[in-house]
């Protein structure tokens, strides 16, 4: 179980490329990164490394299948009562972490001072969340949004783009990116890695992420 946490922490950036893809079609990216998360916790539990697949292979299409379930949803979570509770327990508990320490807690932080499974705390995390409606607003849209499939050699190209264009960053700058779209850490955990503020960290990352967007763009 602890080398499954492990193992999803460890790759909280393949959340954040696949919730990337569903950016604008009617759901908030925060839902969207939670609902991938549960996928990716429920990747790392399932794993079989004897079997000679990446864990990355295995985990993309289990972490879009959560992605994609709040679109089949209509953008809602349906949440059993057992699992309200438990949310409402890992809200409180959260808020008692950051108090305490001064950052916020990681799944399996606070999996372990609930005496429960991450999966589980993830999922609840997920169902704390307001649900929002699958509507297209757009004037040329009939108010219905297909949810894209990228093919395997798109995901390929894309992924050795972004990795170039990372290595085209200043060793400080590529750091942050890796810390916090890689390592997942927050944005404070961040800034006391590399000795900033928060602030810094917030201004420097949006900056960063302009930037690597015009290059992959071509802008």
């Amino acid at each position: 179980m602890a080398d499954a946490a492990v193992l999803a922490e460890n790759n909280l950036g393949l959340v954040h490329t696949c919730a990337s893809r569903f950016k604008g079609r009617g759901i908030e990216y925060d839902d969207l990164f939670q609902a991938g998360c549960v996928g990716l916790v429920k990747a790392a539990e399932r794993f079989d490394s004897g079997r000679g697949f990446r864990f990355s292979t295995y985990a993309v299409p289990v972490i879009l299948g959560e992605i994609k379930r709040l679109f089949r949803d209509g953008g809602t979570v349906k949440i059993s009562r057992g699992l309200k509770e438990l949310s409402l327990k890992v809200t409180r508990e959260l808020e008692l972490f950051q108090a305490q320490e001064g950052r916020e807690p990681t799944v399996t932080e606070l999996a372990q001072r609930l005496s429960s499974e991450p999966e589980l705390i993830a999922e609840a995390l997920n169902a704390g969340r307001q649900p929002v409606s699958l509507t297209n607003t757009e004037e040329d849209s009939d108010g219905q949004s297909d949810i894209p499939v990228a093919s395997p050699m798109e995901t390929i190209t894309e992924h050795l783009a972004l990795h170039t264009e990372l290595e085209r960053l200043e060793p400080r700058d590529r750091h942050l990116i890796e810390l916090r779209f890689y390592r997942g850490l927050t944005q404070v955990q961040t800034a006391g890695v590399l000795g900033m503020t928060q602030v810094q960290v917030s201004r420097r990352e949006k900056k960063l992420l302009l930037l690597l967007r015009q290059r992959l763009s071509g802008a």
